[in-house]
């Protein structure tokens, strides 16, 4: 039996914010995450937020170098925090990470293994970013992984559709929500 655990990855108000004009796009993560908890699934949010002064940041990272120049992206700032359409319940985790995996200089895989958790549900903003550097490493690390498509967003729908098709199924199971809801369902009938 595989004990599974729900990452909710970069769902935070400055990269939600991208995509508030299609607002029925939040709603896969909204119906992942409350099956979560109606099957005691662990939920587990994840975020990119840095400390004042920006020590984690190097000058030859091209992308946070940039977030270090102009400011903002702190652990205290608005931004940072969980977007309201999936907030945490009290005892869910929120790692900070301070690169693209969600592995990357957090305490994740310290959770993981303390919870025995060996099977990932992955959901996230970027399918390029948060989502393909956090499975590759998952997989590295000898994680089952499922990925949820239409919990994932991309700025290109190209790019997205490209690793949901050819690149994440080679190391992952990718299915809708829906889907997954529909495996959890038939196996509680068992």
């Amino acid at each position: 039996m595989s004990k599974p655990s729900l990452l909710v990855m970069d769902m935070q108000n400055g990269i939600v914010s991208r995509f508030q004009a299609n607002p029925e796009l939040l709603l896969p993560f909204q119906k992942s995450v409350e099956t979560a908890r109606r099957y005691n699934i662990p939920v587990i949010f994840v975020r990119v937020a840095f400390s004042e002064g920006y020590p984690e940041v190097s000058p030859k990272n091209k992308s946070f170098s940039q977030i270090a120049q102009f400011g903002g992206m702190t652990v205290s700032d608005h931004v940072t925090q969980i977007h309201e359409s999936v907030q945490p319940m009290n005892g869910e985790p929120v790692v900070t990470k301070y690169r693209v995996s969600a592995f990357a200089g957090s305490n994740l895989e310290v959770i993981l293994r303390a919870k025995q958790i060996d099977t990932l549900i992955l959901t996230g903003i970027a399918t390029s970013g948060v989502v393909l550097s956090t499975l590759r490493e998952a997989a590295d690390k000898d994680f089952t992984i499922k990925v949820l498509s239409d919990a994932c967003i991309d700025a290109d729908p190209e790019v997205h559709r490209v690793l949901m098709e050819k690149v994440f199924p080679r190391q992952a199971d990718v299915l809708t929500v829906d889907d997954w809801i529909g495996g959890l369902d038939s196996m509680t009938k068992e």
